[in-house]
């Protein structure tokens, strides 16, 4: 399909139409950011940066590889607090053959080879971080090397509580357990319990580590906030090695450089699509959008891949606004028919706004179906356009439901809203824009059969949305979420309501971390785009709906990666 020019010529002065019925408006909070990143893009190319800094950036990551790889008589230990440091810095990603050749080979020595190790064996801190290094690139090590440390009565001994790294390093191994894992379970609670009760006694900048783990544990965090919060930790560590901090910066300032750039140029669409004066009933979102995507994946080989999904998520966000608060039920149908039929000659049968919304949409699947026909792989089009078309039947239904004033049960809600929670769609079409050879068709086949991870994040997504955001909804004339489902149909109060739903983001959690263990059915690399939806929603949506309402806390995270290089 031809891309569709100039989607603002369909617009007309002639709005009359809007004003003969009443719509409702969410009177969202307008963009913290308007034209901020704009200048951006006229950032010169990659090869116009210092020709030293590059230089310097080859010459550092040598001198860092030649750390993991050399040296066969260090301890584990020490790889692995290399591999650990290495990891939070941010800089995983440049060595991930060097990475997975040692802990394929420390694998082998303890668990398969059963080699022991002096007194590492008895060690809580280097098992606990073993374990967990292991488990998170797919390693499936039991989780009986924790019974050593248990009483006679299966309760964790309370000596172990002296040593808060060793707890703490404990404490985030808990969180890769799969289900049927109650040693692990315990030691989640077990953890929790101490280090909250230490926390007050304890000094910077243990006490931090401590608090950011009890928010947020490593295995949920997004890598280029955990790179920017680590290499500050890091460089008060009077150990630091000084080449890894330094490759560690130089890395994040190159490539905060490129993101702004891709940032810069991207918002250039977003101004022709001109939202605030043509759609001044959507939130304004869009560096929130790229901030979302960009947890994704922020790596420069997946550039063309973000630039797709960030247009999609930001068109989704437009239309879920306009079934949501804005359009009638009568409009709704007719644009949903309209892109079930995905058709440009259709755009005229649409009311004039929603006009802008559907030859945007189209626009921005006819020109991504451009750049992989070059390639001989448009066919993935056709898997992200079905997954664009389910949501959107999704939201008609939430619509319909709300237009007839009819409560479903949880389970009924449930089955949809999974859909609209938009995670599905966006698994898919994340697949879209990746070069690599091992996003293949079987990889869509698989992805839209709404395989366990993909079903375990859209729970997570759905349960931490409706949680965060359902009293503010409800104030202005809204669907009953999944919350007021609940209750009513359970007779829950609302606090119960939300233990129950932690309970089941907590087991979602344990899902994906089962399928992330070998043999996967698909490599790590398309995985891990499900688990880091996963963590977006974590980060967002833990304490409030931090999207819709952008914070303080939002922008500067959203300035410590995108705005502030590290000096």
């Amino acid at each position: 399909m031809a891309a569709i020019n100039h989607p603002l010529s369909i617009l007309t002065s002639n709005r009359s139409q809007l004003h003969e019925v009443t719509r409702h408006s969410a009177n969202y909070h307008p963009t913290m950011w308007g034209d901020y990143f704009l200048p951006y893009s006229s950032q010169g190319k990659k090869a116009d940066d210092p020709q030293e800094e590059w230089q310097e950036h080859g010459q550092l990551k040598e001198k860092v590889k030649n750390m993991l790889v050399g040296a066969p008589q260090i301890c584990s230990l020490q790889k692995l607090d290399l591999i650990n440091k290495i990891q939070r810095l941010g800089v995983g990603y440049q060595f991930e053959n060097e990475i997975e050749a040692t802990l394929q080979h420390i694998f082998k020595a303890y668990y398969q080879l059963k080699v022991e190790k002096d007194n590492e064996e008895d060690d809580l801190y280097a098992i606990s971080l073993r374990f967990r290094l292991l488990r998170q690139y797919g390693y499936h090590v039991s989780c009986n090397v924790f019974e050593k440390f248990l009483e006679c009565d299966g309760k964790f001994k309370e000596s172990l509580t002296d040593n808060v790294q060793a707890i703490l390093s404990l404490h985030e191994a808990s969180h890769l357990r799969v289900h049927g894992e109650t040693i692990l379970d315990d030691a989640l609670k077990f953890t929790t319990y101490h280090l909250e009760s230490v926390l007050p006694n304890l000094t910077h900048p243990l006490r931090s580590q401590v608090s950011e783990a009890l928010k947020q544990p490593i295995w949920k965090r997004l890598t280029r906030i955990e790179a920017r919060r680590y290499i500050s930790v890091y460089e008060v560590d009077e150990t630091h090695d000084i080449v890894l901090l330094k490759f560690a910066k130089l890395d994040f300032n190159m490539l905060q450089k490129e993101h702004q750039k891709e940032l810069g140029n991207l918002t250039r669409w977003w101004k022709e699509l001109n939202v605030t004066k043509n759609l001044p009933y959507v939130r304004d979102r869009f560096v929130e959008c790229y901030f979302w995507i960009l947890g994704v994946y922020f790596e420069p080989q997946y550039y063309l891949a973000r630039r797709f999904l960030v247009k999609v998520i930001a068109m989704a966000s437009i239309l879920d606004d306009t079934y949501d608060a804005y359009a009638t039920l009568d409009e709704l149908r007719l644009f949903t028919d309209a892109v079930q039929r995905w058709d440009p000659s259709v755009v005229n049968e649409l009311p004039e706004y929603m006009r802008l919304c559907y030859v945007a949409l189209l626009d921005v699947y006819a020109e991504m179906e451009k750049e992989l026909a070059v390639k001989g792989e448009s066919y993935r089009i056709n898997y992200a356009k079905n997954e664009m078309k389910k949501l959107l039947g999704g939201y008609y239904q939430e619509a319909k439901w709300f237009h007839d004033g009819y409560s479903p049960k949880f389970e009924e809600y449930m089955k949809v809203a999974l859909v609209t929670g938009a995670y599905m769609m966006l698994a898919t079409n994340s697949l879209v824009g990746m070069n690599q050879d091992f996003v293949t068709e079987k990889a869509f086949n698989w992805v839209i059969r709404e395989p366990l991870i993909v079903r375990a994040s859209s729970v997570i997504c759905r349960l931490m949305d409706d949680m965060a955001g359902h009293e503010f909804e409800q104030q202005r004339g809204h669907l009953d979420s999944a919350v007021e489902c609940y209750m009513k149909q359970y007779e829950k109060s609302k606090e119960e309501t939300y233990n129950e739903f932690r309970g089941r983001v907590n087991n979602a959690w344990k899902d994906i971390n089962q399928e992330c263990l070998k043999p996967t059915i698909f490599p790590m690399s398309i995985l891990i785009r499900v688990v880091n939806l996963a963590r977006v929603m974590d980060l967002l949506y833990k304490d409030g709906d931090n999207y819709t309402h952008p914070t303080a806390k939002l922008k500067a995270l959203i300035t410590s990666v995108l705005v502030d290089p590290i000096p």
